[in-house]
């Protein structure tokens, strides 16, 4: 296949600030600073982790993400650094119903929220960012859906939560955690794919796989067309000319 899971987008008050601050955090760089986007990415070439991209969107955060980052830690006391860290950096705790759990749910500095996990065995190789975590209804469709889309397989499948990751086996996991509440409105985050051959022929292997129209542009037109996954998530398919990825 043709298309490849590019990057994590934020819609951003203040584009370049909260790049800044997630550029701090995990270690990355800014790659690309424009008054319409900024990226932020692993230094390393050759690493499998996806772009950060932040794109400028004035529009009030209501309720929790459908999408957050869950960030590796090598060991308790890296738990509590990377914790330390990120709250020097600008991010706040938060409560999001979590109750008494080993991991530490914060929120950046325009409200996203994002966990630092207690070390794990299954992210030892993941590098900074060890999931990207989806709410949905049903784990096991969406996970399909987008294991056709990014052709990651899907290496963990059940009725609670399932995960994705590269053939590769580097970089950080895709996630769907069973949520019960039902999206509302349009994600502050999404997820971008690049098509590298037929780009109308890609879209419509996405269609049959079940993606449906979108009912915003997430991107500019010029840049990709923009798409819904089976719960209505927005994603963009870019076009090779477009790629933020270092995957």
């Amino acid at each position: 296949m043709s298309t490849r899971l590019a990057c994590v987008v934020f819609d951003a008050d203040r584009p370049r600030f909260v790049a800044d601050f997630w550029a701090e955090l995990l270690g990355w760089a800014v790659t690309i600073d424009r008054s319409d986007e900024v990226d932020v990415a692993a230094p390393d070439p050759d690493g499998a982790d996806l772009a950060l991209t932040f794109l400028p969107a004035a529009r009030a955060k209501q309720g929790k993400n459908r999408i957050h980052l869950d960030l590796a830690s090598r060991s308790f006391d890296h738990q509590r650094v990377q914790v330390d860290r990120a709250l020097a950096l600008g991010a706040r705790r938060v409560d999001i119903g979590q109750g008494a759990v080993p991991w530490v749910v914060l929120a950046d500095p325009e409200g996203n929220e994002f966990c630092v996990l207690e070390p794990r065995e299954e992210y030892v190789d993941t590098g900074a960012v060890a999931a990207i975590v989806v709410d949905t209804r049903d784990p096991v469709r969406l996970a399909e859906f987008w294991s056709a889309a990014s052709g990651w397989p899907v290496a963990h499948g059940g009725e609670r939560w399932a995960g994705l990751r590269s053939a590769t086996g580097l970089g950080s996991w895709l996630e769907f955690v069973r949520t019960p509440e039902q999206k509302s409105g349009p994600n502050l985050i999404h997820l971008d794919l690049t098509s590298f051959d037929d780009h109308a022929a890609e879209v419509a292997r996405l269609r049959a796989a079940g993606a449906v129209p979108s009912e915003r542009d997430v991107r500019n037109p010029e840049q990709g067309l923009s798409l819904a996954d089976p719960e209505t998530n927005e994603f963009c398919v870019l076009r090779a000319a477009h790629d933020c990825s270092i995957v």
